[in-house]
């Protein structure tokens, strides 16, 4: 059975900086493409970033240059940093895992999802 656990969201200010995790268990994160995801409120789950099996990586415009995906093969985890936040980044964060190797960027690829972690940025 595949779990997701995000942890590490929290309140900031604009242009602080914030990490969220997400730890796996019963899959190994080389396995298949993992990425996140967010929601604001009254809004969609959009894309954040994902990193493929391979190692490739592909970041939203939104976020490109300001947050960083990694994975570590040791403690089976994932790890979003976020630098420069902007209140516009205020959202629950989703982390998500898919059986297939390459990444995707619509939310109905992905075949398990952690419950989310909020982050709120303020101006």
């Amino acid at each position: 059975q595949v779990q997701l656990v995000e942890s590490g969201g929290g309140l900031v200010q604009a242009g602080q900086s914030l990490g969220v995790s997400c730890a796996v268990s019963g899959r190994a994160v080389t396995s298949g493409a993992m990425a996140w995801f967010r929601q604001a409120p009254g809004k969609e789950r959009e894309f954040v970033a994902f990193i493929s099996g391979s190692g490739g990586i592909l970041y939203a415009d939104s976020v490109k240059d300001r947050f960083t995906i990694s994975s570590d093969t040791t403690k089976n985890t994932m790890r979003l940093q976020m630098d420069g936040l902007k209140p516009e980044d205020t959202a629950v964060y989703f982390c998500a895992v898919r059986s297939g190797y390459y990444g995707r960027k619509a939310t109905y690829d992905y075949d398990w999802w952690g419950q989310g972690t909020q982050v709120t940025v303020s101006s």
